[in-house]
């Protein structure tokens, strides 16, 4: 499918659905706690239901009803699968399944689809061994799934170069149910409010860190605890809030972006500072948790951002530093590479092809502002957040910008075109 954006102004109001960080880690959690849990808001896109059939198949009860999941939890009991795990496009239910499968005796295969099949999981598959469980990749000379664990997790110390946040949760959350304690040693820990989030969450569910060394390069989780069901209500997805904020400051557009919290350990939502501080009309009020953005004004450029926290704000902050007068770098971009796809390349190629002028390197893009951008036929690769940060850029480029396979924003935004559309984004969808 293709989707089809031109010039357009937004007004009115839009609720950006419930974060997919969030919902996956409640779901999980559920499945291993003691009880039911409700969880409220949940991402009803295909990342939070394959989160729901990992569940299912470690054995939890999972419910289904409009605006609402209720998950019978295991009591920490945890199944072998009966079947082969597919994660679909969900990397961290990929990642969290590996340390859930580390509590089970039996064998169990986790896989995905062609990105996930892509996606290394050594350094995980490599902690899981060192704490006692039995982990092993299943294609020589690759490095992605599908993977074997078999449980289960004994105690030890398990090291991580700090690359990928969801390693480090799915054994935070696992071990807490495993045989002894666990020791996690960082190495320049990234995405650190990731970290926190699964903490957080942890902590809802009832299990405390024994030790957390505040700046996340030392963490441990005691053994043999259990999780405690609860009712829950899922935030808003920053990540997600990121394309209409964008979308908006970038045209003549009137726009309230409503449902968000400003205490959420939700990293992304500091690019609505970095839009503030690039000159953007942005009000904050966090009484009413609402973004108003008066859009259309021009962006200042001139900043270096790191994005090491925040990888997932990438393709809609990139495409806002087109917009902007002056050339935007980014930096701490060497684990973007490493997402759905190689997103810093898939911008550099897609962005280059409407006008605009990109310097890159391993692990920065520098983006050179006031230039016009025109738009044509561009490829989204199957991935989310690209397809959704090009929809944006067709807004306030000249002519149609036509994006391939499209539907994959409904990945982390399930209602994206309706939303947008009831505002006034005017995208059309054509096969």
């Amino acid at each position: 499918m293709f989707a089809i954006s031109r010039r357009s102004s937004l007004y009115g109001e839009i609720i950006v659905p419930g974060s997919k960080s969030h919902t996956i880690r409640a779901v999980l959690l559920a499945a291993m706690a003691d009880g039911r849990s409700r969880i409220k808001n949940p991402l009803t896109g295909s990342d939070g239901k394959s989160a729901l059939s990992a569940a299912r198949a470690f054995g939890a009860r999972v419910e289904e009803d409009d605006g609402v999941w209720t998950v019978y939890g295991t009591g920490g009991n945890l199944k072998v699968p009966d079947d082969v795990i597919d994660s679909g496009n969900s990397g961290t239910t990929m990642l969290f399944t590996m340390g859930m499968a580390a509590l089970c005796e039996g064998y169990t295969v986790i896989t995905g689809d062609d990105q996930i099949r892509r996606r290394p999981v050594s350094h995980l598959v490599s902690a899981l061994n060192e704490i006692g469980a039995n982990a092993f990749l299943t294609r020589p000379g690759l490095e992605a799934p599908p993977v074997i664990v078999k449980g289960r997790i004994k105690g030890g110390t398990a090291h991580f170069s700090g690359f990928n946040s969801q390693a480090v949760s799915a054994i935070l959350m696992a071990s807490a149910l495993g045989e002894g304690r666990v020791d996690i040693e960082i190495k320049n820990p990234l995405e650190k409010p990731y970290l926190q989030m699964t903490i957080d969450w942890m902590r809802r569910y009832g299990v405390e860190l024994s030790l957390n060394s505040k700046d996340y390069t030392r963490l441990s989780v005691e053994g043999n605890q259990s999780y405690t069901a609860c009712d829950s209500v899922i935030p808003s997805d920053w990540s997600g809030v990121a394309f209409p904020l964008v979308a908006a400051v970038c045209t003549p557009s009137q726009l309230t972006v409503s449902g968000v919290d400003f205490d959420d350990a939700q990293g992304d939502k500091i690019i609505a500072d970095h839009l503030i501080a690039m000159g953007a009309d942005i009000t904050k009020d966090s009484d009413g948790g609402r973004l108003i953005i008066k859009g259309g004004k021009p962006l200042k450029g001139g900043l270096t951002i790191n994005l090491d926290d925040t990888p997932d704000s990438f393709p809609a902050f990139s495409v806002a530093a087109c917009y902007a007068e002056d050339p935007v770098t980014f930096t701490g971009l060497s684990h973007v590479r490493i997402k759905e796809t190689d997103r810093v390349a898939v911008m550099e190629k897609e962005l280059t092809k409407l006008g605009a002028k990109i310097e890159t390197t391993a692990d920065t893009m520098k983006v050179y502002g006031g230039r016009a951008l025109t738009g044509t036929e561009v490829e989204s690769y199957g991935d989310h957040r690209i397809a959704m940060a090009l929809m944006v850029a067709g807004l306030f480029a000249d002519g149609s910008m036509k994006v391939k396979d499209a539907q994959c924003a409904s990945v982390s935004f399930p209602t994206f075109f309706e939303s947008m559309n009831r505002v006034g984004a005017g995208i059309e969808l054509t096969e």
